[in-house]
């Protein structure tokens, strides 16, 4: 027994020796890896901004165009691999959860310009002389410019083949909920569609659609207190009518703390009175972008925007619209349909033109299957969706992500609405495949 206990007590000092030496090493990996990670974040900001890298144009020809020197490209390329080395040496798990977002912030930009470069290289030696305006696939590597301006534009998982399949499946959902909103009414297809184009249904009056637009205000304010947060931080909307012809294709816009509604001498819908304030006034754009400047963002995520964040969040504020007091009747919920039908169509028309290389025939008849009477606006869509591939496509794919988001989370007994939104918007704009990880990590 005492031959044991003095075997026991002989390896103790060792046991405890070797538990020591491994704590000892373990900090030490840590404080290398700290020391990695903020050498790195702290020069990133610097460096990336020395690239001087060209803001994304909405106009794929204006990309195009921008697109530096080979010797420019060339040392983007070293610096990115380099930063891509080094984020491959930091253990993540080891990081704070501000520090892990910015590591992720830094790991997709840094994956998505390695991508935009190995095009660039390619497009320079093509030596194209003029670059045709009349869309992606009148140009050389068409497809694959698609594909790039697909994850700029959207989400880096985003892909071509299915963003055409995703429309699809928008544009029945659509058209099921107007057909279900038609059903509900009491009226057979024919009667809905006479009844919902009445005289009743328009205003003729700039002084009304003012009114409306106020008195919309007044009441969703207080139901958007209740479930989105940082209220307080949010300057009030001003309401005024827009003066601009250029932009009278659209309904209405934002800009500046001011919600524009456009009304050119034509009658303006009343449907539109609901879904287009919330989205672009509150709690869409107005508030959302407020947001972005109050919240306390770290220097590498003030680096980037994402506008598929941003475009895709306001059209999700749309599927909510009875929850914030948008809706009031089923009339005001068709009026969301009515131009969510255009962006489901979009989606789809989007990659058929700019990737499957459809003719705007071929586009307008795919139009026509789905969008009866509205081919002034087709044809206007087509174009602009020529000039600008990806872009409309951000809207449905964003609102599509919180939406399947909202609804695991839903099925939490203690789920509620503004603690969702929290996690949505307090780190600001995010590409989806960055804040998803976020989320998964707060689960």
């Amino acid at each position: 027994m005492r031959t044991i206990i003095l075997i026991i007590l002989l390896i103790l000092p060792s046991y405890k020796f070797s538990i020591c030496q491994n704590a000892n090493e373990d900090l030490s990996i840590q404080k290398t890896n700290s020391s990695a990670w903020l050498s790195l974040r702290n020069s990133f900001e610097e460096d990336y901004q020395k690239l001087d890298i060209p803001d994304l144009q909405l106009s794929y020809v204006g990309n195009l165009n921008n697109i530096k020197t080979k010797v420019s490209i060339v040392r983007q390329e070293q610096y990115f691999q380099d930063v891509q080395k080094s984020l491959s040496k930091i253990n993540i798990d080891e990081l704070s959860s501000k520090d892990k977002l910015d590591y992720e912030l830094i790991q997709y930009e840094t994956s998505l310009n390695l991508e935009r470069i190995a095009l660039e290289k390619k497009w320079i030696e093509l030596n194209v002389a003029n670059i045709s305006d009349q869309g992606l696939s009148t140009i050389p590597m068409g497809k694959e410019w698609y594909a790039y301006f697909l994850k700029k534009w959207v989400d880096k998982e985003a892909m071509p083949d299915q963003m055409f399949e995703f429309g699809l499946k928008e544009i029945e959902r659509v058209k099921s909920s107007m057909k279900a909103l038609q059903v509900k009414s009491g009226m057979d297809s024919l009667a809905f569609q006479k009844h919902i184009n009445e005289a009743d249904f328009f205003y003729n009056d700039v002084d009304l659609v003012q009114k409306a637009f106020e008195k919309k205000k007044a009441t969703v304010a207080p139901k958007v207190a209740a479930l989105f947060p940082f209220m307080d931080k949010i300057p009030e909307v001003k309401i005024d009518k827009g003066t601009n012809k250029d932009f009278a294709q659209v309904p209405a816009f934002y800009r500046r703390d001011t919600f524009y509604y456009n009304y050119f001498d034509t009658p303006y819908n009343k449907r539109q009175i609901g879904w287009i304030y919330v989205h672009e006034a509150v709690p869409g754009h107005h508030y959302q972008l407020n947001l972005d400047q109050e919240l306390p963002r770290s220097s590498i995520a003030k680096l980037f925007r994402y506008y598929g964040y941003t475009e895709g969040y306001a059209a999700y504020i749309e599927e909510i619209g009875y929850e914030i007091g948008a809706y009031e009747n089923i009339y005001d919920e068709l009026g969301k349909w009515e131009w969510d039908i255009i962006r489901s169509v979009r989606v789809a028309l989007d990659v058929g033109l700019n990737y499957y290389g459809w003719s705007d025939e071929e586009a307008l008849l795919f139009w026509q299957q789905h969008i009866q009477g509205q081919d002034d606006i087709a044809h206007r869509e087509i174009a602009r969706m020529k000039r600008w591939p990806a872009q409309v496509i951000t809207y449905k794919y964003g609102a599509n992500k919180i939406l399947k988001w909202r609804s695991e989370y839903e099925k939490n007994d203690d789920f509620s609405p503004k603690e969702f939104h929290k996690l949505i918007l307090q780190n600001g704009s995010l590409p989806f495949a960055v804040l998803e990880k976020e989320l998964n990590r707060k689960e």
